[in-house]
């Protein structure tokens, strides 16, 4: 027992209840704040009531709009292409770092500039992107390819770096060839804590959607946030965000999910 115990093993209720306990706090919290402020003043809209938010997801998700569209599944749509098309692009970073750690003429070729590269702020390409690729969906993809393509090409190389050389030559010993060590010996064993790079970059990849969509789109969730702000629609700003926090988490959840089933013998990384 304790919470600096080091051989503490919380039972699954304890635990549930544990993980539960800031979650609970915070809504307390909030519908404390919310109760006050409106007793002060009934018409306060930065902290609406929790039946206000209610009353805002409705409106966003089962009441179709002037354009006889149903504005949050809309949304959720568009940004959920636009971080699909993003995730899939990624594996040319997960390539270019499996290269640059295992053929060293690659790794001199390419890794001082991605080590540049990945110091530049993505944001300060914004309107670059803008100017060359235009305000259509090419720039908006390029932008979160740009905030974490080179993060995840440098850190599959360090994993790829890693792997002790004695299984390069036992491989070549063997017989086998350059790119079957590549995809059969390394790719595998650094697959995993890869993946878990990716997930752990969802929300820098977030960040890059919502700069992107705030700034030239005409819908997607971090277009309508800062749409409504100007009216100050809190009992919509919040609910979208965690509408936006809950997708974010179930894919992190999922693709955990799915690296412990796919990748059973590498024994836990999470």
């Amino acid at each position: 027992m304790g919470l600096f115990n080091l051989n503490a093993r919380p039972g699954r209720k304890t635990a549930w209840a544990l993980s539960s306990m800031l979650f609970l706090l915070c809504i307390i919290g909030y519908g404390v704040t919310a109760h006050i402020r409106h007793q002060e003043n009934p018409d306060d809209n930065v902290v609406p009531t929790f039946s206000e938010m209610w009353d805002g997801i409705q409106r966003t998700a089962f009441e179709p709009d002037r354009n006889d569209e149903l504005r949050l599944w809309v949304d959720s749509l568009a940004s959920a292409k636009r971080l699909g098309y993003s995730l899939a692009l990624l594996s040319l970073a997960i390539l270019l770092g499996l290269y640059m750690g295992v053929f060293p003429y690659l790794e001199h070729i390419f890794l001082r500039f991605v080590l540049f590269f990945d110091k530049i702020p993505a944001l300060a390409l914004l309107p670059i992107l803008f100017i060359v690729f235009g305000l259509g969906e090419i720039s908006k993809i390029a932008l979160i390819l740009l905030g974490v393509f080179p993060t995840i090409a440098l850190d599959t190389y360090l994993r790829a770096k890693a792997i002790p050389r004695e299984q390069i030559m036992k491989g070549l010993t063997l017989g086998a060839s350059d790119f079957e060590i590549t995809y059969r010996i390394v790719l595998p064993q650094i697959m995993p804590g890869v993946l878990d790079t990716i997930r752990l970059n969802f929300k820098a990849m977030i960040l890059f959607l919502i700069a992107g969509e705030s700034l030239a789109a005409s819908v997607g969730l971090g277009y309508r946030i800062f749409v409504v702000r100007r009216y100050v629609a809190m009992d919509i700003i919040i609910p979208y965000v965690i509408w936006m926090s809950l997708l974010a988490f179930a894919a992190d959840v999922l693709l955990r999910i799915w690296i412990k089933k796919r990748y059973r013998w590498v024994g836990g990384e999470s």
